[in-house]
């Protein structure tokens, strides 16, 4: 279909302002301000489409007639097959391609012979640590994680070893589910970037060795240039890595869960000199659009509204796409009223300059830590008579969201629907949240008593339909409060990191989500007191820093919060300190508190009957909860709703993969992904794997690949969902697989190195962590 670039529209005469520039209010500019641009292209599109009317008809007769086959057979993506075939036909960075679409343009391995795979080797990991790492290969090696959280360089036709390269990391903290890789334009330089504990690290991709002139003798602390003191900062970088974009690093990061995080800056650095070169504000500074949208100065004390996710590069454009997440804290939000630009947004970035482009506000003052988890997936659709060029982004909500990529207007009308107020003290919601027409949504957005699972034991779903009906349960939006407050598909629900995957030559996109109702309750921990006994104290300190998560009675929530029943016998008091002050799969890292607080705590796990004995000295004053308590911070737990067997409690399927047509907005199939094996073995299936964070990767082939807990990798049929192929490994899978070819044969690798549950007993679907887990990075290829 014919269309005129805004380049040429600006010839003739019409512009069209972005959102950012005009200053006009939240989601208002992009749907209601078209100007004459539209009408131009109307009388232009008219003119063109009359003179060219007879051609049409002639060439009509003279070709012959197409044959009916699947649609995936004739692209019509904007860009040519040769372009998407050089673009995605390696693994050279995160996602497969700079733009994320976990799409490979390989063919090979495809349905009428992926039945035939077989493992050609592994390499394992050397250690029991969890990884869900997506290799990156270049050339003819393969860099991955393993050994003891070091960056290792692989023969990518044999796993053999090459160089081997530790990051020392004093914490947890780094970028552990993938890294970057540049390379000069002379192919002399060739690095790897990476950061761990806060700092931005560059080695030499040939070698393994750090490059000391990078940064400050190798490293670039991450934590300055924030406005903040970076001793406050505990967590700054984010888990997925960034994106490179010329000679540049583009980052996010994951700040923490509390109300003393970071504020969530979008920056860019040098690859050669680690120095910062642009900074974009998520919470405005004053004089910045949005800077309305918060209390006065908030950039200095709030945080959040941060891209821990990852980003979609548009090289060719030279527009960087970032998912924003909530602002803290996550579930109260009496110190940041307001709509809170720029969390919970897609923003559109000059990746040159950090200028901003456009945005789109999704969701409105989150208090419900609905962050924008996922990439965002970039293609091209064929709308109303055009090609357009879009951005998908999927959502924990459950919905697809899907842009023009030039202007950020959405394809299908939005609309603001009023949703229920908070009354909580100090919190005042935003009265309206906005809605997507199409496409229908990939998840359940409700939980009753209705959707309990079968599988649950009488007196537990006894239980549980007396708590719910109790429960506040209004809908999607429903504001955390003192009671029971139902969230549904949940903050861990919906789509994940890496959860979406593109068909960029059709159009056609792949998500998959997890349905997890949470039950959200917020309150008021203890207040410390110094004059405490050191029992007191320590009861105090694991109320206001661990039990909304762990439970009052330790046993938290297993596999997704492990139970801390024992702890102190099973780990020993320095590695509970590491975990603490470093943070651990879900657990953000409390790094304020100190050794004699972390100690107190510890002390507490061993024998918590102890503490029970002593009467606190300060308690809770009466009216706290019906004053003034703006300053106050409430908290609650994630609350993740999980029956004694350690499975979801809501009916499943637990876990889905939707397909959609982006063209139409249509749902094309949706199929159960995985299954628990002790509900298999009783002849119960299609109930999709439990808890998963799986990342799909679509090929050219015709085929998905994709693994999941129940230790088994596979590959679905794109246009069915049929599972054609599958494979046992020996270790859960969370990540993304890596799909490439040596040689002229065709690989595909999974990292096998998830752990089932962290620290908690067996429960059914996840055997525990008691058993030592033999990660491994596994190749499959044809024979």
């Amino acid at each position: 279909m014919f269309a005129f670039s805004p380049n040429f529209l600006r010839v003739i005469g019409v512009t069209r302002c972005t959102k950012a520039e005009q200053g006009i209010p939240v989601n208002a500019s992009l749907l209601d301000h078209q100007g004459s641009a539209r009408k131009v292209r109307r009388f232009l599109r008219g003119a063109f489409f009359l003179s060219c009317s007879c051609v049409v008809l002639i060439l009509t007769n003279l070709l012959p007639a197409q044959d009916s086959k699947p649609r995936d057979t004739r692209p019509f993506s904007q860009n040519s097959n040769t372009e998407l075939s050089d673009a995605h036909a390696t693994w050279r960075a995160y996602g497969g391609a700079a733009d994320g679409a976990q799409y490979s343009s390989l063919h090979q391995i495809d349905r009428s012979n992926v039945h035939k795979l077989k493992k050609v080797w592994s390499y394992q990991t050397g250690d029991d640590l969890p990884y869900a790492f997506n290799p990156l290969v270049v050339d003819d090696v393969m860099y991955v994680m393993a050994r003891n959280n070091s960056i290792v360089a692989l023969d990518a036709t044999t796993g053999k070893e090459i160089w081997t390269h530790p990051i020392g990391a004093k914490t947890p903290l780094m970028t552990n589910r993938g890294i970057d890789y540049w390379e000069s334009a002379d192919r002399s330089e060739h690095r790897l970037l990476f950061a761990a504990d806060n700092h931005l690290q560059a080695i030499d991709a040939r070698t393994g060795r750090t490059i000391v002139d990078f940064g400050n003798g190798g490293s670039t602390d991450l934590r300055e240039g924030l406005g903040r003191d970076p001793k406050t900062l505990t967590l700054v970088q984010s888990t997925n890595p960034g994106r490179i974009f010329e000679d540049l690093l583009i980052l996010g990061s994951a700040t923490n869960e509390e109300y003393d995080s970071g504020p969530g800056d979008m920056r860019a650095y040098s690859v050669r000199t680690g120095k910062l070169v642009w900074s974009f504000h998520t919470i405005p500074h004053p004089g910045e659009p949005g800077y309305e949208t918060w209390p006065k100065d908030a950039w200095k004390t709030v945080g959040g509204a941060n891209a821990w996710s990852g980003m979609a590069l548009d090289s060719t454009r030279g527009v960087v796409y970032v998912p924003t997440a909530s602002p803290k804290y996550n579930f109260y939000g009496a110190n940041r009223q307001g709509s809170n630009l720029y969390g919970n947004c897609l923003l559109a970035i000059n990746a040159r300059t950090g200028k901003l482009l456009w945005y789109y506000q999704m969701i409105h003052h989150d208090i419900w830590d609905y962050d924008n988890a996922g990439t965002p997936m970039l293609t091209t659709v064929q709308h109303d008579g055009e090609r357009i060029a879009v951005v998908a982004q999927v959502t924990k909500v459950g919905f697809v969201w899907v842009f023009n990529r030039d202007t950020g207007k959405p394809l299908w009308p939005t609309e603001e629907r009023a949703v229920p107020k908070s009354d909580m003290p100090g919190e005042e919601t935003w009265p309206t949240q906005p809605f997507p027409s199409k496409p229908a949504p990939f998840a359940r957005q409700r939980f009753t008593v209705d959707d309990l699972s079968p599988y649950l034991e009488p007196e537990e779903k006894e239980r549980l339909r007396t708590q719910i009906l109790k429960a506040r349960n209004r809908g999607l939006f429903e504001p955390p409060s003192t009671e029971d407050t139902i969230e549904m598909p949940g903050n861990n629900g919906g789509a994940n990191f890496g959860g979406a995957a593109v068909d960029p030559r059709h159009g056609y996109l792949y998500v998959v989500s997890k349905d997890l109702p949470a039950m959200l309750k917020l309150s008021l921990a203890d207040p410390i007191s110094k004059t405490d006994s050191p029992q007191v104290r320590a009861r105090s300190l694991y109320q206001a820093n661990c039990e909304r998560c762990h439970l009052d009675n330790l046993r938290g929530a297993p596999p997704a919060i492990p139970s801390l029943v024992g702890l102190p016998t099973r780990l020993s008091d320095q590695q509970i300190r590491t975990i603490v002050t470093g943070g651990k799969g879900l657990m953000p890292p409390f790094a304020k508190l100190t050794t004699e607080e972390i100690d107190l705590i510890i002390s507490y796990l061993a024998d918590p009957a102890a503490a029970s004995a002593h009467p606190t000295a300060n308690p809770i004053p009466a009216n706290a909860g019906s004053a003034d308590l703006t300053p106050a911070h409430y908290k609650s737990g994630f609350g993740f709703m999980f029956a004694n067997s350690g499975l979801s409690v809501i009916a499943p399927p637990w876990t889905t993969l939707t397909a959609y047509d982006l063209n139409s907005a249509e749902i094309r199939w949706k199929v159960p992904l995985g299954e628990v094996p002790e509900l298999a073995v009783r002849g119960i299936t299609n109930t999709g794997s439990h808890f998963p964070k799986v990342n799909p990767v679509v090929t050219a082939g015709g085929l998905i690949f994709t693994g999941t807990r129940d230790h088994k990798v596979r590959a679905l049929d794109s246009e069915t969902g049929r599972v054609l192929w599958e494979a046992a490994v020996d270790a859960a899978l969370e990540g993304m697989p890596a799909v490439y070819e040596q040689a002229g044969r065709e690989y595909v690798v999974f990292c096998a190195a998830a752990r089932d549950s962290i620290h908690a007993p067996a429960t059914p679907g996840h055997p525990g962590s008691a058993t030592t887990i033999h990660g491994a990075y596994v190749a499959f290829a044809l024979p």
